[in-house]
């Protein structure tokens, strides 16, 4: 009997033993599950990261990128898990917010880069991952609005004047801004587009709606309005030529990480616009809000 009594209280201390082994494997274990609406693959090494904020402070769960289908991949194109968890296995229940960044090519540090694209905050073990959340742009863009003109200011004479595109307001008989955008943080910047023929060509980079941009690659020889914008008439790409028509085009904004992973416009594109194939020169047309088409995510620690 009392050999019986030993074996019993040593089978219960072992299943004890087991159980609180089990328990501390799974608090140590626990994974972040990512699923993403939106996102595109990045280019040129470039790669996204996660990240869960613990205790105040940013901890990576890994890099990743996405293929051409938008299933997540390794930084290979390998097929990857979504579900993430943190090198020094930090229990993720007790993450605040998730932030996904794009990580330039070679990143080898620990901490996340400013160009942060989708956020949000963690509430009952799971997060919706929007560019509105204030760690990354702050907003929906829902609300941007934006005009332009066809004029080709930069070679004085009237000529050519449907080859040049400025993001400006002339319906009060004044020149004004024409886009309504928010300002953008950290790691990202404003550009404008044409598409010519199925082939983008930018207008130029910048972060002042009132400004002029920071590029003129095509643009002749005298100055334009203090707007971004952008005359065709030199040095066309590949495929093109200049002077040309922008009428039956397509105008764009996008939002550019800097730095940028391609010198392709960006997948954020808040304002897009059919340029009218009667459109006319020095008449102020009305871009359309494209912010439905942005990125969203969700986040689910498991």
């Amino acid at each position: 009997m009392r050999l019986l009594l030993i074996l019993l209280v040593g089978f219960t201390f072992l299943i004890s033993s087991c159980s609180d082994d089990t328990s501390s494997s799974n608090d140590g274990s626990t994974k972040l599950a990512l699923s993403f609406s939106g996102l595109e693959a990045l280019n040129n090494g470039f790669h996204y990261e996660g990240w869960v904020i613990l205790d105040g402070a940013p901890i990576s769960t890994g890099k990743f990128n996405l293929d051409a289908s938008g299933a997540i991949v390794d930084l290979n194109g390998n097929a990857l898990s979504n579900e993430f968890s943190t090198a020094n296995k930090d229990d993720l229940g007790d993450a605040t917010a998730v932030i996904i960044t794009i990580e330039p090519a070679g990143d080898t540090d620990t901490t996340p880069a400013s160009t942060k694209i989708i956020a949000g905050d963690v509430s009952g073990a799971s997060a919706s991952l929007t560019t509105a959340h204030g760690a990354t742009l702050g907003s929906d863009f829902s609300s941007a609005t934006g005009k332009f003109i066809l004029a080709t200011p930069t070679n004085g004479a009237e000529t050519n004047e449907n080859s040049g595109i400025w993001f400006l307001d002339l319906s009060s008989g004044s020149p004004a801004a024409g886009l309504n955008l928010p300002t953008l943080p950290a790691g990202w910047v404003y550009e404008g587009w044409t598409v010519l023929n199925g082939t983008p060509v930018t207008s130029g980079r910048f972060t002042d709606v009132a400004a002029v941009d920071f590029d003129d690659p095509y643009s002749s020889t005298q100055g334009g309005p203090p707007f971004p914008g952008e005359d065709y008439l030199n040095n066309a790409p590949a495929g093109l030529t200049f002077p040309t028509d922008l009428a039956g085009g397509t105008a764009v904004i996008s939002i550019e990480p800097e730095p940028d992973d391609s010198a392709a416009p960006f997948l954020l594109k808040p304002l897009v616009q059919g340029i009218d194939a009667s459109a006319t020169d020095h008449v102020t047309y009305d871009m359309g809000n494209n912010s439905a088409a942005f990125p969203t995510g969700s986040a689910t620690i498991k």
